[in-house]
């Protein structure tokens, strides 16, 4: 009978490159390659001047059209093409924080009780609820901000205004201001039991990068220092993170600025 010998696990580092489409999220990406010190490629795709939608070549790389999407090439082997923020985070967590240094991605379970129901520790629970909760319950209503505070300064004629100032008015007041009152609130409480001035504890994880677009771009808008000092002071130590200032470094020089906001 023949024998088969498993071929040697290649040492060579796969190649990423970073689908980029200006004014979009992808700088949490961008800065989680830089936290692990991953070299990667930008493939850098500009929004249509009129529409502001990202351009059809886009679809090419994920048929959604949308941004940020990264593609692993490991060697020898065919890329790996992965979309959604928090799905990218996580699959570049356990390929390349496991096992390291790197406190990005919490211990799961406590000593002695690997692989029990209830056997988590605290910072991992807390990992994996911000890492879903980001996109989904925090930026929905972050979006939703948005989306009213268009409507009120929307350029129509002046008879139509005082119509799109009260939609506006009365989507902001009876749903999502409640909503961003609740949110901060919770965020507030979060930090001050999180045993670290992290929201997982004493130090910087995938989730807090996650975190940090809708929160930075809320700054001075929905999230004010003076009602949510707690959430205010985290997102200025998210903001002076060297991965983040490196980021940020890199995006101003591809699109000349940057700005998280939720006034666009």
């Amino acid at each position: 009978m023949a024998s088969t010998t498993p071929a040697p696990v290649s040492t060579e580092q796969p190649k990423f490159k970073l689908y980029w489409l200006e004014q979009s999220r992808s700088q949490r990406i961008l800065w989680l390659l830089e936290e692990l010190d991953l070299p990667y490629e930008l493939q850098i795709f500009k929004r249509d001047p009129k529409t502001h939608l990202a351009p059809p070549e886009l679809k090419e790389i994920h048929p959604l059209g949308k941004s940020p999407v990264l593609s692993i090439t490991p060697p020898n082997s065919p890329p790996v093409v992965i979309a959604e923020s928090a799905l990218i985070i996580e699959y570049l967590l356990d390929h390349f924080a496991v096992g390291s240094k790197s406190s990005l991605l919490p211990k799961r379970y406590e000593e002695g009780r690997e692989g029990q129901v209830g056997g988590e520790t605290q910072e991992w629970l807390r990992f994996r609820y911000f890492m879903h909760y980001a996109e989904g319950s925090l930026m929905i209503i972050m979006m939703l901000y948005m989306v009213a505070s268009t409507i009120k300064a929307s350029p129509v004629p002046f008879f139509i205004k005082p119509i799109t100032t009260r939609v506006g008015d009365k989507l902001m007041t009876s749903f999502v201001e409640p909503n961003c009152i609740t949110h901060f609130s919770f965020l507030e409480s979060q930090l001050q039991t999180s045993s670290g001035q992290y929201l997982c504890g004493k130090h910087l994880t995938g989730a807090d990068i996650l975190m940090s677009f809708p929160l930075i771009a809320a700054k001075g808008s929905a999230l004010t220092k003076e009602k949510y000092p707690g959430v205010w002071a985290y997102t200025e130590r998210l903001e002076k993170e060297k991965g983040y200032e490196k980021a940020v470094e890199k995006i101003v020089e591809i699109e000349g600025k940057f700005e998280a906001s939720l006034a666009r």
